[in-house]
């Protein structure tokens, strides 16, 4: 699924942000959705989320839902 689209990420859904520090060298940090940051239905450079760990970052990709 797209990482642009706000309707494709929901909470408990786990995927690959990029944190704002990591955003030149393109490093993916895993972890599971605690809140969508991102107001807007699309976004060029991925919605913006709180994983669970606290970090915040731009989906990358979209890994696997763990509510289910």
């Amino acid at each position: 699924m797209d990482g642009t689209i706000r309707n494709n990420i929901t909470q408990g859904l786990r995927v690959a942000i990029v944190l704002k520090r990591d955003q030149k060298t393109g490093k993916l940090t895993t972890g599971v959705v605690q809140n969508i940051l991102t107001k807007s239905k699309t976004h060029p450079h991925g919605i913006k989320v709180r994983l669970k760990s606290g970090e915040i970052g731009r989906v990358k990709e979209i890994l696997c839902d763990t509510t289910s």
